[in-house]
Formats: C-alpha cells, sequence, structure tokens
C-alpha cells in the first residue's frame, strides 16, 4: 500500500467514526484530519468537500456493506436474521444511514441498482411463488427491513432491552416475525 493510499485509508476511517457520532454537519474536518495523524488540506485533495467525503464513508460502510448481506427473495425470513446479524456486527452502518436520512432525507437513496434489483428479484418471486402478494414489492421490502432493524439503535421504538432477552432470541423473533408475514 502506498503511503498516500495509507493516509486515505485512515482518513476514511476517521471520517467514518466522526460521521457516525456527529452526523454531516456536526462532523469536524479539523477532527477528522487529527484523527487520522493527517493534513487537513489532504482531505480536500482526495474528497474535494466534506460532503464528499460522507459520500465515500457512506459507499463504502452503508452501501457496499447492505450489498454484502446476500438478498434471497425466496427466503425473506433469513434475509432478515442475516441483516440483523450484520447490523449488530456492524453498529456504525445503522448510524451513518441515519444520519444520512435525518440530513438528506430518501432523495440520495431512491431508485439505485441495488434497491431496483432487489425489488424487481422480489417482485418475480412473488408472481412465481405467491409469497408476500398482498402487498407491493416496495412495502414488503420496507416492511421486512423495518423489522429486521427492529432493535437497531437508529428505531425510535426500540423498547429498552430486557435482561434475560439474547441476541439469539430477538433474531428468531426477526425471522418468524418475517416468517409470519409472508
Amino acid at each position: 500500500m502506498s503511503r498516500a493510499d495509507a493516509t486515505k485509508a485512515r482518513i476514511l476511517q476517521a471520517a467514518t467514526d466522526e460521521f457516525a457520532t456527529y452526523g454531516i454537519a456536526g462532523a469536524r474536518v479539523d477532527r477528522i484530519a487529527k484523527t487520522a495523524a493527517a493534513n487537513k488540506n489532504l482531505i480536500y485533495v482526495y474528497f474535494c468537500s466534506k460532503d464528499q467525503l460522507f459520500d465515500a464513508v457512506f459507499d463504502a460502510h452503508v452501501t457496499h456493506g447492505l450489498n454484502s448481506v446476500p438478498f434471497t427473495p425466496e427466503d425473506l425470513p433469513e434475509y432478515a436474521g442475516r441483516l440483523f446479524d450484520y447490523c449488530r456486527r456492524h453498529p456504525d452502518v445503522i448510524r451513518l444511514a441515519t444520519w444520512h436520512r435525518l440530513e438528506r432525507g430518501d432523495r440520495d437513496l431512491a431508485g439505485t441498482p441495488a434497491r431496483d434489483a432487489k425489488l424487481d428479484a422480489l417482485a418475480a418471486t412473488q408472481r412465481k411463488d405467491r409469497i408476500g402478494s398482498d402487498f407491493s414489492p416496495t412495502a414488503l421490502l420496507t416492511i421486512v427491513l423495518s423489522i429486521a432493524l427492529a432493535w437497531s439503535p437508529g428505531n425510535v421504538t426500540n423498547l429498552p432491552a430486557v435482561a434475560a432477552e439474547s441476541a439469539d432470541e430477538r433474531r428468531r423473533a426477526i425471522v418468524e416475525a418475517v416468517r409470519r408475514l409472508l
């Protein structure tokens, strides 16, 4: 790895932590540079602006991360379980997605190729297998995602954890809820 690549990687990691903690508006380029042990000007050389740096972080962690969870429209309950597992292992993804939605709304997420591919695959599965056919593909995917992320930090309806309730029990509840939905 070249020195420039190493610096860029440190900047991205520092920016990930900063954006996950403070959001886009609250993040400070000075803090990112200090944490990354990099010159502040290099952030602008590599990423042009704070917004473009956020986009790079979002793409690396949220877009690529969530797309790394295999989408299985023929087995939506297990997809919801795998998504729950991924978000438990990567809590920054949920925080970054929450900041994105709060500060940018839905405008950058609608109509992405990955989202459209999931909706097309889901629609084909609904036609073929007649599962979840009471819902449009968009409604069904939204409901499944909401169930999968029910215990995420960004969910305002998230009730306090019960001491005896384990992550495995939550995962089983998510999978069963989606199974019953279908």
